[in-house]
Order: structure tokens, then C-alpha cells, then sequence
């Protein structure tokens, strides 16, 4: 799984868990139809598909307000971390690996084309990148994110 699939994962996944669970059964495969594409014959399919997929690579049903869910996780982090600035502690918050080996990696992935030796430099691109990456991938990121 990529870093950015596990940075998706950890606010999309946060954040259906935390509206599964008091306004829809736990089940899945029982709360994705109706939020799903309107049309008989393309439903069935498409529910089959994300009852296998994994979280994690489906983008949300519905816009996921991405900073409401980081500061509700920064609430319950004994941490203080400037996530709306820093990569290296928005991956903290997440749970991941924010080592410079970890960030080169996740900058391969997303494209970079700057020199990774220039941490500073590539550290400020990759939180604008997953911020909009985010966002073009069913997040609602606020302008000042991007």
C-alpha cells in the first residue's frame, strides 16, 4: 500500500467510522447502496466492488470535511502538532512513519521534481500535495490547506 493510500485511509476511514456508527448500521455492504449512483443495474456491481475493495483505495461516498476530522484526532493526540503546516506531524497524527526515508517515498509517489536532499523545500510541497490530493480525491480541504 502507497503512503498517500495510508494518509487516505487513515482521515476517510476516520472519518466513516465516526458517522457509521451512530447514524448507520455497522455493516458496509448494508450502508453503501443508497449513497451510491442512482441507476438499477449499476448499483449491484458497484456495491459488490466495495464490499472487496478495502477502504482505504475507495474515495468517500460523500465529501469528507478533512480538517474537521484532524482536529477532532489532534483533540485525542497527547501531542501537540502544527499538522496544518507540517507533513512530518500530520503523518505523526495519522500513525504513520514521518522519517526522511518515509517522505522521500511519499514524494516519488506523488511526483516530486525538486531535489529531495532539500527536505524544507520538498517537506512544503508535500503537505500542499496532500492537501490536494485530498481534495481531488473526496476530501473538502479548506483553501488555506492547499
Amino acid at each position: 500500500m502507497s503512503i498517500f493510500s495510508s494518509i487516505m485511509g487513515k482521515i476517510f476511514g476516520h472519518h466513516d467510522n465516526a458517522t457509521a456508527t451512530p447514524n448507520q448500521p455497522a455493516q458496509p455492504g448494508s450502508a453503501t447502496p443508497p449513497s451510491s449512483v442512482a441507476g438499477g443495474a449499476a448499483a449491484a456491481p458497484t456495491t459488490s466492488t466495495a464490499a472487496s475493495t478495502p477502504v482505504q483505495s475507495a474515495p468517500p461516498q460523500q465529501p469528507v470535511d478533512v480538517e474537521a476530522v484532524l482536529t477532532q484526532m489532534q483533540s485525542s493526540h497527547s501531542e501537540q502538532l502544527n499538522w496544518r503546516t507540517s507533513i512530518v506531524d500530520l503523518m505523526k497524527l495519522l500513525g504513520l512513519d514521518s522519517s526522511l526515508a518515509a517522505r522521500k517515498e511519499l514524494a516519488t509517489e506523488l511526483h516530486y521534481s525538486g531535489n529531495t536532499e532539500d527536505s524544507a523545500a520538498m517537506n512544503m510541497w508535500l503537505h500542499k500535495q496532500v492537501m490536494q490530493k485530498l481534495a481531488e480525491n473526496g476530501g473538502k480541504v479548506p483553501d488555506d490547506l492547499k
